[in-house]
């Protein structure tokens, strides 16, 4: 029937989940039913993986090896490499991770995607690797060499680390760990669908990672924060906020980080990400552009609140990794790094008790047309 016909799935159960949960009416956020907020504050993201992955924070024992790990898998092969040095510089880096990750499971083998050790070393590969990868290609399209990571550092330090071959600032580094706790999940998503559908034909947990990167990629799901920050380049100055906001509700325009999809109200993120950069810029100074996203945002406000329109998690987190140094084409990627563990948790708890997704379509097409030799076409 075609009243039975959702564009896009919208609004259609697709799989039941253990993982995270979120009520966008009260802007809950939950991973296995422990509030974004508490982990923001208390955990890490090396523990927060964890919890995601094997369904319970880890004691110390399982936390030490988890993150020795890690750690220790941090290093790709000179291949891997290679391969990255062969890519266009002029490319985006979610292509050269998309691509550097299909590569990773030519390397790693793991086709018997049921077998928890299979699952557990390939998490840990992919989750230490992707830093890696990226930082290899941040600093080769410059024509820089690439620096190897150092099993010393943190989660975060290391990348930041890679990127500049400098020990980072403490702060600084504890920020990008906290934004990555924040971007290491949120539900059913596209890229956690296109992950699952992938998973759900027991292809391996790399292609997995590879067909989300992939989805992800697309500017209707990744590269929102990368836009939020045109915006407010674009708008300058606080003093050219109201006359901009005016003029893109007047003209029923999209103003971008404000609004979501399943928030009505506040994104949790988003409240913890403003709070970070407050930090952040104390510490190293402030930015004019995160005055104009204050802005932005209390007069957004004032003419969408109505609307339930509200900051999401793309507002502020641009605003932060630009002062951090980081490139404005590798804010996706960022998103990407920290969301492999979210991924792949959904993708082990699919293969559980499998079912291939085999959705049925409508089709609204013609019947019974005759075929027409091409001299008479």
């Amino acid at each position: 029937m075609m009243n039975d016909f959702s564009p896009g799935l919208a609004g259609v159960p697709a799989a039941r989940s253990k993982v995270s949960y979120l009520d966008g009416a009260k802007g809950l956020l939950e991973y296995r039913g422990i509030p974004i907020e508490i982990l923001a504050e208390k955990s890490n993201f090396v523990e927060t993986a964890y919890l995601l992955l094997f369904g319970n924070l880890p004691n110390a024992s399982q936390l030490e090896k988890f993150d020795r790990d890690l750690r220790a898998h941090r290093r790709i092969k000179y291949r891997i490499v290679d391969l990255i040095k062969c890519l266009p510089e002029s490319g985006h880096p979610m292509d050269a991770l998309q691509a550097a990750v299909a590569a990773l499971g030519m390397f790693y083998p793991a086709k018997d995607v049921q077998d928890p050790e299979i699952q557990y070393i390939s998490a840990v590969r992919l989750i230490s690797k992707l830093p890696t990868i990226l930082a290899a290609y941040a600093r080769l399209r410059r024509g820089d060499d690439h620096v190897q990571p150092r099993d010393d550092l943190s989660f975060a330090e290391n990348f930041l680390y890679m990127l500049t071959e400098k020990v980072p600032d403490k702060l600084m580094a504890e920020i990008l760990d906290t934004c990555l706790i924040l971007h290491a999940e949120h539900t059913m998503n596209a890229s956690t669908f296109s992950g699952l559908v992938t998973a759900s034909t027991l292809s391996d947990p790399y292609t997995v990672v590879s067909s989300a990167v992939g989805t992800l990629m697309g500017p209707l799901h990744g590269g929102a924060n990368e836009k939020v920050l045109r915006m407010l380049s674009e708008i300058g100055t606080v003093d050219q906020v109201r006359p901009y906001i005016e003029k893109k509700v007047k003209a029923n325009e999209k103003i971008m980080g404000l609004g979501h999809r399943v928030y009505k109200v506040k994104d949790p993120r988003a409240v913890i990400l403003q709070q970070l950069a407050k930090r952040l810029f104390e510490h190293l100074g402030t930015s004019p552009l995160y005055e104009v996203a204050v802005a932005v945002e209390k007069v957004g406000e004032e003419f969408l609140a109505d609307k339930k329109v509200y900051a999401n998690v793309d507002f502020y987190s641009g605003i932060l990794y630009q002062k951090m140094g980081i490139e404005t084409d590798f804010f996706t990627p960022i998103f990407a790094m920290a969301r492999v563990a979210g991924w792949l948790s959904h993708a082990f708890e699919q293969v559980k008790d499998n079912h291939i997704f085999r959705p049925r379509e409508i089709y609204n097409g013609e019947h019974g047309r005759p075929y027409v030799a091409v001299s008479e076409r």
